[in-house]
């Protein structure tokens, strides 16, 4: 099964000096139950999108709690063991395709890195400034938080973190 592990530039650098994504239980994103009845679609690239895109805005999330993070969004991809990753319980849109993996995962064994390209920073930037009042209902803010995900998120190899946090 593949996850999607949202973290932050910091998150991340902490991750690659520790070698492991964790600790357990980690928070992840994935083709849920819930998330296939949500998204009604069979073509499972499309639903992975979807699980990747529920970890971007985890991300944003993380981003909006650390003030002095870099605006840029981070998702780690991981293929772990089926039995490796459990579904949230819930209902509501904030658990959708949402897994906790009882384990650290190890950062080599990592399919790949999606990060912000840097002419993503400003909308990113707006987009986690404005998740409260979005949360709170406001449909202008709900826009400019829609405005981080017009930007896709670039594909990384497990090599190329160093570079990434320089």
């Amino acid at each position: 099964m593949r996850v999607y592990v949202p973290l932050t530039l910091p998150g991340l650098a902490e991750a690659h000096k520790a070698g492991e994504l964790g600790p357990a239980p980690l928070r992840a994103y994935a083709v849920t139950p819930g998330l296939r009845e949500w998204y009604v679609s069979d073509d499972i690239e499309e639903l992975e999108y979807a699980a990747l895109s529920r970890a971007a805005e985890a991300s944003l999330r993380l981003l909006a709690a650390d003030a002095d993070a870099p605006r840029r969004r981070v998702v780690v991809a991981v293929d772990v063991d089926d039995k490796a990753a459990s579904a949230v319980p819930g209902v509501d849109e904030a658990t959708l395709g949402q897994v906790a993996l009882a384990a650290a995962v190890r950062l080599k064994v990592a399919a790949a890195v999606h990060v912000d390209a840097d002419d993503a920073t400003e909308d990113v930037a707006a987009a986690a400034a404005a998740l409260p009042a979005a949360d709170a209902g406001d449909d202008d803010a709900r826009f400019t938080v829609d405005g981080a995900e017009d930007h896709e998120l670039l594909w990384f190899g497990v090599q190329e973190i160093p570079g990434l946090l320089t």
